[in-house]
């Protein structure tokens, strides 16, 4: 999964950001229209007022694709805040020259201070600020596990005729990480049951600990808690592919130009963050999220005929929330560091 994803010259996310939206793949919630962007940048400004109106403040974003939800946010932000915008600074976490530049063009439009690039979140520096996340935990790679004759083994994926046939063998667990994680699993799950255990979500959360970062992160994915998770109800996992806006589990076909995705298990985040040293502040689905942010918003409409721009926006906020669309699906966990840690 690493390597159909990130190699660097047959990986699905290797050159240039590839398209969303109804020309792509897959949907995202900056795809449907700036509004998202907009709730953030309102949530970034009630941070940084939270947080005592600090000198220095740090907007930080990984996984931003081309840009355009940091355009998004910092539009808001100029907009409704000229104070935090005067002493922002814009930090976009991506390790890919071929992305950088993309997401410097779309900036450029719509900000004029510096921005600063960084490979990892662990050079993120201890300081006041945010972290928005979108999408981004669930294309970490995950490591896939069947419980079979009472014991857990990992899936492999095994080659034949130089490549020609690719398909899973199941092997003995070897690697001492995996192990422990295997053995939180429910005792319970019945035979033949598979799953995907995310170490390198929990890897990612330790760097952050370890990052000295202070300020608050935002996550927003599609994903479960851990009941949900090991659910019967999903005896082969989540793991899946999405190619043309259509999703399936053939994910051994067609790598490197498929995107390749697994739900986030949220408890796990949940605990690995509060072992990294962080709190967390709020957590439900988008849906209710949002419509808290856009509280004030939608008060101010209420009598109004939507026309123009704002019916445009309202359009968005319903796609963003509604069960049936984005709502319900996707979820959003904010944290925070805790004081002394």
């Amino acid at each position: 999964m690493e390597k159909a994803l990130y190699d660097q010259s047959h990986g699905y996310y290797s050159g240039k950001p590839r398209r969303i939206g109804r020309t792509g793949d897959f949907y995202t919630a900056v795809s449907v229209g700036p509004l998202y962007g907009k709730l953030i940048g309102q949530q970034a400004v009630r941070l940084w007022e939270a947080a005592g109106k600090p000198g220095r403040w740090v907007l930080a974003e990984q996984a931003a694709h081309d840009g355009q939800l940091m355009a998004d946010i910092l539009s808001e932000i100029q907009v409704g805040c000229g104070e935090l915008a005067a002493l922002l600074e814009v930090v976009l976490i991506e390790p890919q020259v071929g992305y950088r530049e993309v997401q410097g063009d779309t900036l450029r439009d719509v900000w004029r201070g510096e921005v600063k690039w960084i490979d990892g979140v662990g050079e993120l520096e201890g300081t006041d600020g945010l972290l928005v996340c979108n999408e981004l935990l669930d294309a970490f790679a995950v490591r896939r596990v069947v419980k079979g004759e009472g014991q857990w083994m990992e899936c492999g994926v095994a080659l034949e005729g130089d490549g020609a046939s690719i398909f899973w063998e199941d092997r003995a667990i070897r690697d001492e990480e995996l192990r422990a994680e295997v053995e939180r699993l429910p005792e319970d799950l019945p035979e033949g049951f598979v799953t995907e255990v995310q170490v390198a979500v929990k890897g990612w959360v330790d760097q952050l600990g370890r990052s000295g970062f202070q300020g608050a992160v935002w996550l927003a994915d599609y994903g479960l808690d851990a009941e949900e998770y090991w659910s019967l109800e999903r005896p082969e996992g989540t793991l899946r592919r999405y190619w043309e806006h259509r999703m399936d589990d053939r994910v051994l076909e067609d790598l490197g130009n498929s995107d390749l995705t697994c739900h986030v298990n949220f408890t796990v985040v949940h605990e690995a963050a509060t072992a990294a040293g962080f709190r967390v502040t709020a957590y439900e689905d988008q849906g209710r999220f949002l419509t808290r942010l856009a509280a004030p918003w939608l008060r101010s409409l209420e009598g109004k005929v939507p026309m123009g721009e704002v019916g445009a926006l309202l359009r968005q906020f319903q796609s963003l929330t509604h069960p049936g669309i984005m709502g319900r699906s996707f979820r959003v966990m904010l944290l925070e560091r805790v004081a002394g840690l």
